[in-house]
């Protein structure tokens, strides 16, 4: 009996060939965005962490200083992209620290309002600063132009997407 050698190994250094529907870029875009969103992150997490703030501590203070204070623990966990659970839990820990207050409205007492101390401002303004610098770093090249376009396109893939997320 003749038997056939088995194929060798995928040569991990030289990439696969692209399925067709590769050959269109865009179904490129929703891999290379995710994975983009990824490394981002973790850039700036790594940077940050100088800052003293975890890995998760610092978006909610960067929301809030965008957002202005007195918006719903709701409406921060829906901005960072987080379940509620999970955002209570990093509040818990912000307000331990001194940086974030919650307030009870009268109106209704199930919500809780969120604005920075005077120290969690400080503490926000300066990592806002530090991710101005981080992102002067790795946008260096990109030109103005380029950027608007970027965002105007971005814009365009979001407003699609709540779409997808609309009530019927």
């Amino acid at each position: 009996m003749n038997r056939m050698a088995p194929p060798p190994p995928p040569n991990p250094a030289q990439p696969l060939p692209a399925p067709e529907d590769h050959a269109d870029p865009k179904r490129q875009l929703g891999v290379r965005l995710v994975g983009l969103g990824r490394r981002w992150r973790k850039t700036l997490d790594t940077q940050l962490a100088s800052e003293g703030l975890g890995n998760a501590a610092w978006p909610p203070l960067m929301h809030l200083l965008h957002l202005g204070d007195g918006i719903s623990q709701t409406e921060l966990a829906a901005a960072i992209g987080l379940e509620g659970s999970s955002l209570v839990r990093l509040l818990d820990l912000l307000v331990a620290q001194g940086l974030i207050e919650r307030q009870t409205p009268a109106s209704d007492r199930r919500v809780k309002l969120l604005y920075l101390t005077p120290a969690g401002r400080q503490t926000a303004t300066g990592i806002r600063q530090r991710v101005a610098a981080i992102e002067d770093a790795l946008l260096a090249d990109l030109s103005p132009t380029a950027a608007q376009t970027m965002l105007h396109t971005l814009a365009h893939i979001e407003a699609r997407i709540a779409t997808f997320h609309a009530p019927d």
